[in-house]
């Protein structure tokens, strides 16, 4: 178990209720704390997709995140 800080923007910060969460994660992949995430807040689910940064770098589902990681949760962005 790993104890990470996420940071939230846009309607994410609205599904988590604040700007910045402290999550439990089982793992040490950003796809496991995708997984977390979605199980404790799954409106998360319901976004037609989201992007996780770790340390100012878009990371895929199979990167590994360390313990003082900034992580970011990225919600879809639409232009016009």
């Amino acid at each position: 178990m790993m104890n990470v800080n996420v940071l939230a923007f846009g309607i994410a910060k609205d599904i988590f209720g604040k700007s910045s969460i402290n999550v439990e994660i089982d793992g040490e992949t950003t796809g496991g704390l995708k997984q977390t995430l979605e199980s404790q807040y799954p409106r998360l689910k319901h976004l037609a997709s989201y992007m996780v940064a770790v340390n100012n770098e878009y990371a895929s589902d199979e990167s590994t995140l360390n313990e003082h990681d900034e992580i970011a949760i990225i919600p879809p962005v639409s232009g016009g």
